[in-house]
């Protein structure tokens, strides 16, 4: 696909993942405190996994609550069969040496937010990620493993470095190094999801 590239996952990870930073942050925090509470998690897990991805592919605003959204719930059966059929070929795949697995993980990594997105059914979103990720799953490979590769060496580095400084000052150093692993990781959420959100709308489109 023309466009499609290695290079554009790495960029638009970085320039989508810092502009939602502050939504991703925030709904990943509520996604956090609520995930105890039935039924109501279903809805915002969905909305996690796929509904602030799907939103952060046609760069629509995402809301400050947007894992509560009702619309994510609606698509709980849909999605949990989804979920479900794919742990069962992933799992199938990783019996024949491991390989096959992560092949099988490529080609249906789409389902889920067909599922949401595009309102198909299980079965056939499994079927059209299939489509969709043929020929493209070395750039999908190498794309999210160097960006979550990037992005751990950066925030190891940058960890390390704080915490050789703030932890000089006690416990107001413990505090502040505490608030810089919650940042890191939400900066590290952020650009992962901004990451697929690039596959998706490219190839989904």
């Amino acid at each position: 696909m023309k466009g499609f590239s290695i290079d554009g996952i790495i960029k638009t990870a970085l320039e989508r993942g810092i502009k939602n930073l502050l939504p991703v942050f925030v709904n990943t925090v509520l996604w956090i405190i609520t995930i105890w509470i039935p039924y109501l998690n279903v809805g915002t897990t969905i909305g996690m996994t796929a509904g602030v991805v799907a939103k952060m592919s046609r760069g629509e605003t995402i809301a400050m609550t947007e894992i509560f959204n009702p619309q994510y719930r609606k698509r709980m059966g849909e999605f949990f069969l989804v979920v479900g059929f794919m742990f069962l070929g992933i799992f199938a795949g990783f019996i024949f040496f491991i390989i096959p697995g992560y092949v099988i993980s490529l080609s249906w990594s789409l389902a889920p937010l067909l599922v949401v997105d595009k309102m198909m059914n299980p079965i056939d979103a499994i079927h059209k990620s299939n489509s969709l990720t043929y020929g493209k799953k070395w750039t999908i490979f190498f794309g999210l493993l160097t960006v979550g590769l990037c992005g751990v060496i950066a925030l190891g580095i940058v960890f390390w470095i704080f915490a050789l400084l703030l932890n000089k000052i006690g416990i107001v150093g413990s505090i502040l190094l505490a608030l810089l692993y919650i940042t890191g990781y939400a900066v590290f959420i952020s650009i992962q999801m901004a990451a697929m959100s690039y596959i998706y709308g490219k190839l989904a489109k």
